[in-house]
């Protein structure tokens, strides 16, 4: 028997027994070490996600782990190789999916939203979703590899070039490492984060923050790129004040990236759009070129994972780091260590 952490209903989750899956054909049974919560695990706490999430149901989806076993037909994989997971199954038969898009799949499986995800001590997925990692990769700052993909593949859909100015507007876990990897890219980039503790993790990373409410951001991006206004925005906050802040900040012909869930829709100043010919863009998920991408940024130091972890606790203490998480502050990163050193799990 092992343990799991459950959504029962809103503001309730429970750590309890499980009852493994054992592989089937195309499937791995995996060791999770260590999972991340983020900020769609905090909507499914809220209850937000209930039409979605089939109570009671494990959540988690960024992670690390080694695989215990295999099931009939895997090839390539072998137990105690180490293994982070692309937690999408698509139907390869949607419109979506013949036009070669499946991460958006018209019937997509998010696994630790609409399947059972990894905060527990076994989980048996598709080896298909299997994203292998170094062995010199510690095993915690590997669970950061599936939202370093997320902006990986943020910074592809908004074309970021070398020389090109972009403002984050929202310094989360998500919106420090869009602005990493937009750096990577080549691009100047500042951060735009009422909370000081995630400016100044900001700052000791090597970018620049601002303060929105210290003074005009549209002001300081004028000065900042000699009134052409910044060639691409990443809009990270979720607020309808971060909405606005992106749009104003925009120079002629610039891009406009949608990272954060907006859940209900929001006014936008249309006329801008208009009158400097700007192009918005969605961004959403990842693919597979994303992922080992994002595996390599964190494993060669690029992505300095390890900083944006604030606390790891074990899985019994999972429900009170959710409650931790709501009031921000000084936390960004926490993970949840779900090493099961009774049943061999080596992490």
């Amino acid at each position: 028997m092992t343990l799991a952490v459950r959504y029962v209903s809103a503001r309730c989750l429970e750590t309890a027994p499980a009852i493994g899956v054992p592989p089937g054909p195309g499937e791995v049974e995996l060791a999770p070490a260590f999972v991340g919560i983020c900020g769609t695990d905090l909507h499914i706490f809220h209850g937000d996600m209930d039409a979605r999430v089939d109570a009671p149901a494990v959540l988690g989806h960024e992670m690390s782990g080694r695989v215990v076993r295999v099931g009939p037909g895997v090839e390539g994989w072998q137990p105690g190789d180490a293994v982070t997971v692309m937690p999408l199954r698509w139907d390869d038969a949607c419109p979506a999916c013949r036009a070669g898009h499946q991460h958006i799949c018209q019937h997509l499986d998010f696994i630790g939203i609409d399947s059972p995800g990894a905060m527990q001590q076994r989980w048996t997925v598709p080896a298909a979703t299997l994203v292998r990692l170094p062995d010199s990769l510690p095993l915690d700052r590997a669970a950061l590899v599936e939202p370093t993909a997320v902006a990986v593949h943020d910074v592809g859909r908004a074309a970021v070039r070398e020389g090109e100015k972009a403002v984050v507007v929202g310094g989360g876990p998500v919106g420090i490492l869009i602005a990493l990897v937009a750096r990577a890219a080549g691009a100047e980039v500042r951060v735009v984060e009422l909370n000081p503790h995630r400016r100044l993790l900001a700052e000791e990373l090597g970018l620049t923050a601002w303060d929105p409410a210290a003074g005009d951001v549209s002001e300081a991006v004028r000065q900042w790129t000699g009134d052409a206004g910044a060639d691409v925005a990443f809009e990270v906050s979720g607020a309808a004040a971060g909405v606005d802040a992106a749009v104003e900040v925009l120079g002629v012909r610039g891009r406009l990236c949608l990272v954060a869930i907006h859940p209900r829709p929001r006014e936008v100043n249309l006329h801008r759009f208009f009158w400097r010919e700007l192009t918005l863009i969605g961004a959403r998920l990842y693919d597979r070129a994303d992922f080992e991408r994002a595996v390599t940024l964190v494993a060669d130091g690029t992505v300095p994972a390890e900083r944006l972890i604030s606390k790891v606790v074990p899985l019994t203490e999972a429900p009170a780091a959710f409650t931790a998480l709501e009031g921000g502050g000084d936390v960004m990163k926490i993970l949840v260590d779900c090493t099961d050193n009774t049943q061999g799990a080596h992490a």
